[in-house]
């Protein structure tokens, strides 16, 4: 009989499993790593409701996507365009970002995979005489190495031409020249801080759902147990 058990720990734990998930593959596949020198406005930039030049933009620069000005001489005006400035694997500007973008993925897919199974864990607490929650956390460890990996290599690869042509001549290897670092750069790292947070916690889940006051629902009859 499936007993479907609800405690904040566990609850918490899901939550935090799917926040983490999706922060990650947002960061990745976002182009704001990194932020680019400041373009000066050119004599066509002029908005059109002020009659005043617009402020310099600054590029910006991901691992496999670049956000970038285009021009419009027909209309004088300029719009920001993104898109991935790769189109294939073998393209990505360096091999540490190469390395970044198998680590990260890997990581991600990982978290994904654990964010999905964590919402059945209400249902379900252990697959083949193991707990879920230590598996799920277990898991969860392993992508945080993956992550952790891919953030390390990442700045190993400034100093390419890509780079470069973005942050200015002095970017080179964990330098980042006139460059400065994006939401996504950050966003990656708070999310790896709470992938080992999430894989600490599920031992928490873990107790909770299987605690003595769990067992005295169950056996009472109940199949609907929900604790604080």
């Amino acid at each position: 009989m499936c007993h479907v058990i609800v405690t904040c720990r566990s609850m918490l734990w899901t939550l935090l499993s799917i926040v983490v998930a999706f922060a990650e593959l947002i960061a990745f596949m976002s182009a704001d790593w990194l932020i680019g020198k400041a373009k000066p406005s050119s004599s066509e930039d002029v908005d059109n409701r002020t009659g005043g030049s617009q402020e310099p933009y600054h590029p910006t620069l991901g691992i496999y996507g670049r956000c970038t000005r285009i021009s419009h001489m027909q209309f004088s005006r300029r719009d920001t365009l993104c898109g991935p400035y790769a189109e294939n694997f073998n393209e990505i500007a360096s091999g540490f970002w190469q390395a970044t973008a198998i680590f990260l993925p890997m990581g991600i897919m990982i978290l994904c995979t654990v964010a999905f199974v964590s919402v059945f864990t209400m249902c379900v607490q252990s697959i083949m005489k193991k707990s879920i929650f230590n598996v799920c956390g277990l898991l969860q460890g392993i992508a945080g190495l993956f992550l952790i990996l891919g953030l390390i290599l990442y700045p190993a690869g400034w100093g390419c031409q890509k780079a470069i042509s973005y942050c200015g001549p002095y970017a080179s290897a964990y330098k980042l020249g006139d460059c400065s670092l994006g939401w996504a750069f950050y966003t990656a790292i708070g999310g790896t801080v709470l992938t080992f947070i999430c894989a600490v916690f599920s031992a928490q889940a873990e107790i909770a759902t299987s605690s003595d006051k769990v067992q005295e629902e169950i056996e009472e009859g109940k199949n609907l147990i929900c604790l604080l």
